[in-house]
């Protein structure tokens, strides 16, 4: 197996990275203080960079190329600003992948151009209040109609609420219980009966909306069906890249402290010599280091192998839980390393650290994607309810 870079795809890599260090670390800075996301010009730009849609066909705008090349895009926004990343993720990794892969042909080319241009952004609205990790309770119903389609129930945790153009919520669309009746539909914004809870406040992803959704009699066009009941089953399927997505941007912000703090410590003088001149600091980077390159490793692994349409339920779960749990375990380490620099807001590290816990919350728990691999190892679902 060859674990190395094509030139392409350094090249790709590297020009991406130029541009991140360059155009956005400025902005991360305010978006960090003012807890606003980037707003339309810095996401036109990404489309100039052809940074959305990476891995979108390019008969709908996308560039064509690999969910592995998306990795390596997302990543290096992801170091920079988690907020800064969020259009890239959803737009490789997220609902855009739902209707890329399930949509109607009229659908795609309606929609997927116009998240590719950057005029469109789209999130994933799946969680409600009695149905997060129990997903298949939702309650939310989406019931057809002479050609329309209309919505009624609440919707919460959307990452892009209020924000976003358009939202690919996950319904109930027949009477039938649990996964067989559930489906989706493309919800776009400024819609009568769509309307917006107060903004939550988290302790990290500043500069990323969240708030709860509320869908009252919304009539929608048949044709915003992505999928219809019994979808349940293609829309984790899907999402089994987004895990890819989360474990990308676990990474990031942990590639990016270590990067930090390895530079610091260098540097840093206690004692007459520099900080690592000391073996418990050698220790300590070497396995951070290791963890790193181990998440890496899984993360590849599972989007390769996801690009050649094997089963990725066992594998991107491992992928997102190891990185979700090696992200807080390096952000930590850096804080320790750094002292009282790390816990202050002058320096980046704390704010990695807070953005850290947040994605093994995020796209399903850690506890979660450990009973998704056990799932996996065995050879069926665990129903929790008995």
């Amino acid at each position: 197996m060859d674990f190395s870079l094509s030139s392409q795809q350094k090249e790709l890599q590297g020009s991406v990275r130029r541009f991140a260090e360059l155009e956005l670390t400025p902005l991360a800075k305010h978006i960090e203080e003012s807890d606003q996301p980037p707003d339309r010009a810095v996401v036109k730009r990404f489309a100039e960079m052809g940074l959305l849609g990476v891995n979108l066909s390019a008969k709908y705008g996308g560039l064509g190329l690999s969910h592995f090349d998306a990795v390596l895009v997302l990543e290096e926004v992801a170091k920079i600003s988690i907020a800064l990343a969020f259009p890239v993720f959803e737009s490789c990794f997220g609902p855009t992948l739902a209707i890329s892969n399930f949509g109607s042909e009229q659908l795609k080319q309606r929609i997927l151009p116009k998240v590719c241009s950057g005029d469109l952004l789209i999130a994933v609205s799946m969680s409600e209040p009695e149905a997060g990790t129990a997903l298949t309770d939702l309650k939310t119903t989406a019931i057809t109609k002479d050609n329309r389609v209309v919505i009624n129930g609440t919707k919460i945790w959307c990452s892009g609420s209020g924000h976003a153009d358009a939202y690919v919520v996950y319904c109930r669309m027949s009477s039938e219980t649990g996964a067989k009746g559930i489906g989706a539909v493309l919800v776009e914004k400024n819609q009568k009966g769509l309307s917006f809870g107060k903004r939550e406040k988290h302790m990290g992803f500043r500069g990323v909306h969240s708030a709860d959704i509320f869908l009252d009699n919304l009539e929608l066009p048949i044709e915003n069906i992505i999928l219809p009941a019994g979808g349940f089953k293609k829309l984790m399927e899907a999402f089994d890249l987004e895990r890819c997505g989360n474990t990308t941007m676990s990474l990031a912000c942990a590639q990016s402290a270590f990067d930090y703090v390895l530079n610091y410590v260098q540097e840093r003088q206690q004692f007459g010599k520099p900080l690592i001149d000391f073996q418990a600091v050698q220790l300590s980077i070497a396995e951070m280091k290791m963890k790193l390159d181990a998440s890496r490793m899984l993360l590849y692994r599972a989007v390769v192998n996801a690009e050649n349409n094997l089963p990725s339920l066992g594998e991107s779960s491992i992928a997102k839980c190891f990185a979700n749990e090696m992200c807080r375990e390096v952000s930590g380490k850096a804080m320790q390393l750094m002292g009282g620099y790390g816990y202050s807001s002058e320096y980046p590290i704390e704010q990695k650290m807070r953005d850290s816990w947040g994605w093994g919350i995020a796209g399903g728990s850690i506890d979660v994607q450990k009973t998704n691999i056990a799932s996996a190892l065995v050879g069926k679902r665990f129903n929790q309810r008995k």
